[in-house]
C-alpha cells in the first residue's frame, strides 16, 4: 500500500511538472484560423457577400451605442467576414468559434441547442459538457464579469443562497451556481450559463478555464472566442497560467476579396509573440533575401465604459497627398467611454463618423470620379459607396491611416480599401467591372456620443500582422504575406 501511494505521488509530481512545462515554455503558440468562406458551401455572388457583410458591420457598430444594454456581445456573423478558431474544453470534441477582439467571453452552443430563426444560418458546431465541467459559483468574480459587474451578493441572492451565507461570503459551492446571463448583439441574442473545465489548445492545456454554455439562442448558432481585454477572454485566462502566452498575441489575416480560393490557407494566430523585438525577418525562403519588417505601434486608450475594447487614437487619414484630420472624438476616449477607434477582428468594414467619412469620400471621388462613371445602381445592392464602372485601368489614390505616436502611420494595400468585381451578366444588364471604396458611414457624431467613435474592421487589417501587446499597452501593425506566413512560422 505504501509503495502504491509513493508511486501515485511521483506520478502526480511528474504530471504536474509536464503540465507546468507545457505552459511555461517561452515559445509562442501557433494556431490556425480558418475563414468561413473556405468551409462554406454557398455560391453567393460578390454583390451578395458585400451587402450581407456591410449590413452586419452596421448592426455591430450600432450595437455599441445602444444605451439600454449595460454589456453587449456584438458578433461577427455575416458570411464572408468571419475568422474561426478551433478549441476544445474537457473531453468534448473540438468546436469552431469566431475570433473576436471586440468581446471578452468564450461561449459555445451546447447540446441540446434550440436556435430560433436559424434556418438561413450556417450549421452549428455543437459541443457537449464533459463530466469534468463544473458550474461557476455565484460569488465568483467571473460571474460578476459575465453579469456586467453586478455585485456577487445580488447574484447569490438570485441563486437562492441563504442570507447568512451571502453576508459571510460562503456561497462558493456548486449548490449556488452563477445565474444564467443574457447577451444581445446585432440581430440576435443568447442565454447561457458559466462553467469551468480544462481548455485544450494543443500542445497547451489550461485547467479551470471559464466559458459560457448556451442551450438557447436567437438567430445565432455559432459561438465566440473572445480576445478582448476583460477577465473572461482567452488572453486574460491564459495569462494566469502562462503570462508569456496571455500578455501578447497577434494574427495575420489572409487577404480574400470574398474569393473562397484565396482563403484555403490558414491565417496564423500567434499567442505569445515577443512584441518587444523591434524587427523581424520574414518573406522568401531564401534567408539571404528575407526583408526586415518593423512594427508600427500606437498606444491603447483606456475605456471606462467598455474596458474590453482595444481603443486607439486616430489622428487623420491621407487620401493621396491630402491629410484629412480626424475629429476630436476619434483622437481620445472621454470619461463616459465615448470616442476612440476600436481595432476589431469581428467587424468586416471600417466604420467612420459621417462628417469625417464624407470628407474622405469627397477627396477620393474627386480623383477617381472624374475619370470613371459612378455605379449608382450597384451602391444600394452592395451597401458600399462610392462605386465606379471600370472600363480601363483605374488609378486610385493611396490611403494612409495616421495613428497617435511618432511614425505610427499605416499605408493600406490597395485591395484593403478598393474592391473590384464583375456585376451583371444576368441577361438584363451587361456584365461590367465595378470598383467600390471599402469604408463605411457610421452615422453622425451626435448619434455616436457615449459609444465607439469608429471601428477598424478586419477587411482593412488583411495582409498585416496585427499585434496586441497587452504588457506594453499598444497595438502594432507590420505588412506581411499572410498566405505564406503560416509555412514560414512552422519552418522557423
Amino acid at each position: 500500500m505504501k509503495t502504491c501511494c509513493i508511486f501515485f505521488l511521483y506520478l502526480a509530481i511528474i504530471l504536474e511538472y509536464c503540465f507546468y512545462f507545457s505552459v511555461s515554455s517561452s515559445s509562442p503558440l501557433l494556431l490556425p484560423l480558418s475563414h468561413s468562406l473556405s468551409t462554406s458551401k454557398h455560391s453567393s455572388s460578390p454583390l451578395h457577400l458585400l451587402k450581407s457583410s456591410s449590413s452586419r458591420s452596421c448592426e455591430r457598430f450600432r450595437r455599441h451605442h445602444k444605451k439600454r444594454q449595460q454589456h453587449q456581445l456584438p458578433l461577427p456573423l455575416s458570411s464572408g467576414s468571419d475568422y474561426l478558431l478551433s478549441l476544445s474544453v474537457g473531453s468534448s470534441s473540438s468546436v469552431s468559434l469566431y475570433l473576436d477582439t471586440g468581446s471578452d467571453l468564450v461561449w459555445f452552443p451546447c447540446r441540446p441547442l434550440t436556435c430560433i430563426l436559424c434556418e438561413s444560418k450556417p450549421p452549428p458546431s455543437l459541443t457537449s459538457l464533459s463530466s469534468s465541467a463544473t458550474t461557476v459559483p455565484c460569488s465568483s468574480p467571473s460571474c460578476s464579469a459575465a453579469h456586467s459587474s453586478l455585485p456577487s451578493s445580488d447574484l447569490c441572492a438570485i441563486s437562492n443562497c441563504p442570507l447568512d451565507l451571502i453576508e459571510t461570503g460562503e456561497c462558493n459551492n456548486s449548490s449556488y451556481p452563477c445565474p444564467p446571463f443574457y447577451y444581445a448583439y446585432g440581430d440576435g441574442s443568447l442565454v447561457a450559463r458559466l462553467y469551468s473545465d480544462s481548455l485544450s489548445l494543443p500542445p497547451v492545456s489550461v485547467a479551470n478555464f471559464t466559458f459560457g454554455c448556451a442551450h438557447t439562442t436567437l438567430a445565432e448558432p455559432i459561438g465566440v472566442a473572445g480576445f478582448g481585454r476583460g477577465r473572461l477572454s482567452v488572453p486574460a485566462q491564459l495569462a494566469s497560467f502562462a503570462p508569456h502566452l496571455g500578455n501578447s498575441f497577434s494574427y495575420c489575416l489572409v487577404s480574400h476579396s470574398f474569393d473562397s480560393e484565396r482563403v484555403r490557407r490558414p491565417s496564423p494566430l500567434i499567442l505569445g509573440r515577443f512584441v518587444e523585438e523591434k524587427e523581424k525577418r520574414v518573406g522568401t525562403d531564401d534567408d539571404d533575401h528575407k526583408e526586415k519588417v518593423e512594427f508600427v505601434y500606437t498606444e491603447l486608450l483606456d475605456n471606462p465604459k467598455h474596458p474590453y475594447f482595444y481603443s486607439v487614437s486616430l489622428q487623420g487619414i491621407s487620401v493621396g497627398k491630402r491629410n484629412i484630420p480626424a475629429p476630436a472624438m476619434l483622437r481620445r476616449v472621454d470619461r463616459n467611454g465615448g470616442g476612440g477607434v476600436v481595432v476589431d477582428s469581428g467587424t468586416t468594414f471600417t466604420m467612420l463618423p459621417a462628417k469625417f467619412y464624407n470628407s474622405v469620400v469627397e477627396e477620393f471621388d474627386s480623383r477617381v470620379g472624374r475619370v470613371h462613371e459612378r455605379a449608382d445602381r450597384v451602391e444600394p445592392s452592395s451597401g458600399m459607396s462610392p462605386c465606379y464602372y471600370l472600363n480601363q485601368t483605374v488609378r486610385v489614390p493611396a490611403l494612409v491611416l495616421h495613428f497617435a505616436g511618432n511614425g505610427s502611420s499605416v499605408t493600406l494595400p490597395r485591395g484593403n480599401y478598393f474592391y473590384e468585381f464583375m456585376d451583371g451578366g444576368d441577361g438584363k444588364e451587361e456584365k461590367r467591372k465595378v470598383g467600390c471604396l471599402m469604408l463605411m458611414n457610421g452615422g453622425d457624431e451626435s448619434e455616436l456620443r457615449g459609444g465607439t467613435g469608429a471601428i477598424l474592421g478586419n477587411y482593412q487589417q488583411q495582409g498585416f500582422e496585427v499585434v496586441y501587446d497587452l504588457l506594453n499597452r499598444r497595438v502594432g501593425f507590420a505588412k506581411r504575406k499572410c498566405a505564406s506566413y503560416w509555412d514560414s512560422l512552422n519552418q522557423s
